[in-house]
C-alpha cells in the first residue's frame, strides 16, 4: 500500500470518512448531540424534545452513534430498566461545529426562503 493510501481523500468513493459525513451530516444525529450536548438523557427525555422523531429513527440513531463512538449507553438494573445517553468524549467534539451550524441555519433561514421563492417562481414558468 502506498503512503498517499493511507491518507483520507473524502472525495474518494472508498475512503471511510464518507460515512463520518452521513452520520454527522444527518438531520437526526445533530438533532440528538445538540439535545445531549446538556447533558445525559433517557430516551424518553429524547424523544419529547427531538419533534419529529420516531421511536424507531431514535432508537437506530442512537445505536449508530454508539457504534461510532459518539454516545454512551448507561443501563441501570432496576425494574422498569432505566437506559440513560450520554456524549462522549468523541462526542462532544462534535458540539462546536454543530452548534455553528445551527446557528448558521437560524441566522440565514430567511434567506434561503427568498431564494426558494425566488426559484419556484422562475420553475413556475
Amino acid at each position: 500500500m502506498e503512503t498517499n493510501d493511507l491518507i483520507p481523500n473524502v472525495y474518494a468513493a472508498d475512503c471511510p470518512t464518507r460515512h463520518v459525513l452521513d452520520l454527522i451530516g444527518d438531520r437526526w444525529t445533530t438533532l440528538i448531540i445538540g439535545r445531549l450536548e446538556d447533558g445525559t438523557k433517557r430516551f424518553s427525555e429524547l424523544q419529547r424534545s427531538v419533534a419529529g422523531i420516531s421511536q424507531k429513527m431514535l432508537s437506530q440513531t442512537l445505536r449508530n452513534m454508539e457504534r461510532d463512538g459518539l454516545v454512551k449507553r448507561t443501563v441501570y438494573p432496576e425494574v422498569p430498566p432505566r437506559v440513560e445517553y450520554h456524549l462522549t468524549a468523541l462526542g462532544e467534539t462534535l458540539c462546536g461545529p454543530i452548534t455553528a451550524i445551527h446557528n448558521w441555519a437560524m441566522e440565514h433561514i430567511g434567506e434561503i426562503q427568498a431564494a426558494q421563492q425566488v426559484y419556484d417562481k422562475k420553475a413556475k414558468g
